[in-house]
């Protein structure tokens, strides 16, 4: 019987091994193509995991001749707005690592044409899948501190990767900060509204772009997110999920991005007159998830193709996570605070408003 879903794997780089050894697990997928710019990495994939699926160099090839009608774009950043916009020209759903593209403006013109072709395009957002970070939004949205007014990340390590990382203009902000601004966004459960930033390349840095960056961001629900981090950060690391703080009213909530989260919120009431007040500690619930990190947010891509909407990642909503990206750096090269919705109007896609339509 033929599978439901019959994946293209774009991409056959050490990432693609945690993408397919999720599809091999579902007994609606099946993978029927391997594309890769070098066919030997194709084959050593299909290999590596015993697949019964044809290798390509070409996505439109590789789709026209196997039937797939979802790709899995597992290319590096520069390849996903050709690799999205032919599959979903072609009637394919697209699961892509991120981020969305390497452009604003590209990824408005994903996000048009998957409205165009009725097609799904979601993006791997692993981090939202991490049960501390579940259990770190079910406290803001429990109102254990009441209204939030900050929420700030550190996020601090040095990662000698080698490879197109080293070469690129922000490595930190195209890189890697989309995962700390979808995260906070995750946990506000706000977008963003204008950003100020400044980036730099620390002494010590062996990257050629700027490696290190502080961001200042107004969101919609009139809280403030401030982002602090480096690439080339050697000694005292934080985790790879940052360092948080949110702040709300009644008190604040805390996680080091590897233990649990807790809070420490006013005592009772609280005596106004007194001058430092007493707290006590809440300790954040166990989330419970069947999938975590990138099978998490896979199963969460396929179901939201079985129940016919949009996933939590789809790439309408990433939109925002990725202004955030652009606006950053596009305020450190200004010197300016930039609003995003005059971004957004700019790439082409109208004001925050107008793209939630």
């Amino acid at each position: 019987m033929t599978a439901q879903y019959r994946v293209a794997v774009a991409g056959c780089g050490a990432m693609a091994n945690e993408w397919i050894s999720y599809a091999v697990k579902r007994a609606d997928t099946e993978i029927v193509a391997l594309v890769d710019i070098r066919i030997e990495a194709a084959e050593a994939m299909a290999g590596k995991h015993s697949l019964a699926a044809a290798s390509f160099t070409d996505i439109k090839q590789a789709i026209l001749e196997t039937g797939a009608n979802l790709v899995f774009d597992v290319t590096i950043p520069s390849s996903h707005y050709n690799i999205a916009t032919a599959a979903l020209e072609l009637g394919c759903s697209v699961f892509s690592e991120k981020p969305l593209a390497e452009s604003l403006e590209q990824c408005t013109r994903i996000v048009e044409t998957a409205g165009r072709t009725g097609r799904s395009h979601a993006v791997m957002q692993n981090r939202r899948y991490d049960p501390r970070i579940r259990s770190l939004r079910k406290l803001v949205e429990d109102g254990a501190i009441g209204r939030i007014g900050y929420v700030g990340a550190s996020f601090f390590l040095a990662p000698h990767f080698g490879g197109f990382r080293d070469a690129m203009d922000s490595p930190l902000l195209l890189d890697m900060a989309i995962h700390t601004f979808d995260q906070a966004r995750f946990i506000s459960g706000a977008d963003p509204v204008s950003v100020y930033c400044q980036e730099l390349n620390p002494p010590g840095s062996w990257y050629a772009g700027n490696a290190a960056a502080v961001c200042i961001f107004e969101m919609s629900d009139g809280s403030v997110f401030c982002y602090q981090g480096s690439w080339c950060a050697e000694g005292a690391p934080t985790s790879w999920e940052s360092s948080w703080r949110v702040q709300g009213e009644r008190g604040a909530i805390l996680w080091d991005g590897t233990e649990m989260p807790y809070a420490e919120v006013v005592r009772g009431s609280g005596n106004t007159e007194q001058f430092l007040r007493e707290f006590e500690r809440i300790e954040a619930a166990e989330f419970p998830m069947e999938e975590t990190f990138h099978h998490g947010c896979l199963r969460e891509m396929f179901q939201s193709l079985i129940e016919r909407r949009p996933a939590e990642t789809d790439c309408r909503d990433n939109l925002y996570s990725m202004a955030m990206v652009f606006g950053a750096l596009e305020s450190a090269r200004t010197g300016r605070k930039l609003e995003i919705a005059s971004l957004l109007n700019t790439s082409g896609l109208g004001s925050t408003q107008e793209a939630r339509i």
